[in-house]
């Protein structure tokens, strides 16, 4: 009987590396290869923690680059158990970055390249003028170099001296170039950071300077614009005045001398009348009204024109105060005027205070032309929600007669008579007011204008 062939056992298949074989150098996991499978897991476990280490010094970024430099050198010479370490920024590189380079020596931190080790400077002069040489092998000189890279171009490096006994692989030399790499992307980022934090803070600035400006701008153009109203209202009041002073000069020059001549001829006439007989004498006695008409009418021509003249000199001030020099013009010398202020003053628009003065003004001019009155008072009230002038005298009019005639101008072209009566009606709702003419306790006439507060600011007014 043949004997069967002995069975052959199949030769066994070459290791293929795997991924954790690559990172631990372990091709067996055989007994006999225990001791490298130790060495293999220390790897692996100074593999994990400069990973941790890694990811704490990113984290730092916000910290600012030199936090983060620091805590990136400290986690490389801790994985390398290294005494001595250098990072450097290479020249021409994150030119914003700083510091340029750190060392760890012992328990120090340098970053002042004066108080650097002779053999410091010379790997850090390798660093910044040849940052690809990092990466180059260099066996058998007790160094560990690893490159630094930002979008594949060499920007640094870390080079340094591993601990007594410790044997560097290439799983360490990954774990320091993933190092360097990362604070590449990290500084770069730093760097944009406080590029966009400055950009913000300049904008800001910026900002707040054009609303400045903006605010400058503003109050410069509402200054304008009152200073133009002013100017437009000063060319106004100065053609009024030119005009006020032409009337005044017609009036003085002709009016009034005219006056004066027919009263200084019924004088005269009336002389000679007396010295022709009885009859005659009954006519000149006729004729002493006359001469008395024409006094009268000289009177009133000299205040309507010592007015003309002075109406541009109005007083700026409080409407109190104007109300009292006011008291002094526009009238006979046998009126007597009385201005009595009650309530807490109320500052009103400049426009609004002078239509107030003018209505007041042709109130007491009127007073003092037709209503045969020798007092007169003007009463100015303020209250919180409004403002009331009164014009009260002693005179003999009537108010139902002079709201009849107020109607009757209203509709009626009179060629001007009673026309003064129909301004201060104007005056009155333009500030938004009313106007009562009623029977004064003095006995005359009480002519009220009640003005809700607060006046708006017009353009306009009536004058």
């Amino acid at each position: 009987m043949s004997a069967s062939p002995a069975a052959v056992e199949p030769p066994e298949p070459p290791a293929r590396p795997t991924d954790l074989g690559a990172l631990t150098g372990v091709r067996s996991g055989k007994r006999s290869f225990y001791p490298e499978y130790v060495r293999s897991m220390e790897r692996l476990e100074r593999a994990v923690e400069a990973l941790d280490g890694i990811s704490q010094a990113l984290v730092r970024s916000a910290e600012g680059p030199r936090a983060l430099v620091e805590a990136v050198v400290h986690a490389a010479a801790e994985h390398l158990h290294a005494r001595w370490l250098l990072l450097a920024v290479a020249d021409g590189a994150l030119s914003a970055v700083r510091p340029r380079f750190l060392l760890l020596d012992g328990d120090r931190l340098i970053d002042d390249e004066a108080l650097l080790p002779a053999e410091a400077r010379q790997h850090l002069a390798v660093v910044r003028a040849r940052p690809w040489e990092a990466g180059r092998a260099h066996a058998g000189d007790g160094w560990v170099r690893a490159p630094m890279f930002l979008d594949g171009e060499p920007v640094g490096g870390i080079v340094a001296r591993p601990g007594p006994g410790l044997e560097v692989a290439a799983t360490d030399l990954a774990i320091l170039r993933v190092l360097a790499n990362q604070a590449a992307v990290a500084l770069y980022n730093a760097f944009l950071f406080q590029s966009a934090t400055r950009l913000r803070g300049r904008t800001e600035r910026l900002t707040e300077a054009a609303a400045r400006q903006a605010r400058d701008l503003a109050a410069r153009n509402a200054e304008l614009a009152e200073a133009q109203r002013r100017l437009v209202d000063a060319m106004h009041r100065q053609a009024l005045d030119d005009e006020r002073h032409r009337i005044a000069r017609e009036l003085h020059d002709t009016v009034a001398q005219h006056v004066l001549s027919a009263g200084m001829t019924i004088e005269v006439c009336r002389a000679d009348l007396e010295r022709m007989g009885p009859e005659a004498a009954e006519v000149a006695r006729r004729l002493l009204p006359a001469k008395d008409l024409t006094r009268i009418a000289v009177e009133r021509l000299r205040g309507a024109i010592y007015a003309l003249h002075n109406a541009s000199d109005e007083p700026a001030g409080p409407l109190p105060e104007m109300l009292r020099r006011l008291s002094t013009v526009h009238l006979k010398t046998d009126l007597t005027v009385e201005v009595v202020v009650r309530g807490r003053q109320i500052p009103l628009p400049a426009e609004a205070e002078r239509s107030l003065l003018r209505l007041v003004g042709e109130a007491l001019f009127n007073t003092a032309a037709h209503a045969r009155a020798t007092r007169a008072r003007v009463r100015l009230a303020y209250r919180p929600d409004a403002v009331t002038v009164t014009v009260s005298d002693d005179g003999d009019g009537d108010p139902a007669a002079i709201r009849r005639l107020l109607r009757l101008a209203q509709t009626t072209d009179l060629a001007g008579r009673h026309q003064g009566l129909v301004n201060m009606l104007a005056r009155a709702e333009q500030l938004g007011g009313t106007l009562t003419i009623r029977r004064a306790r003095m006995g005359g006439i009480a002519l009220r204008v009640h003005v809700p507060l607060p006046v708006p600011e017009r353009t306009g007014w009536h004058r």
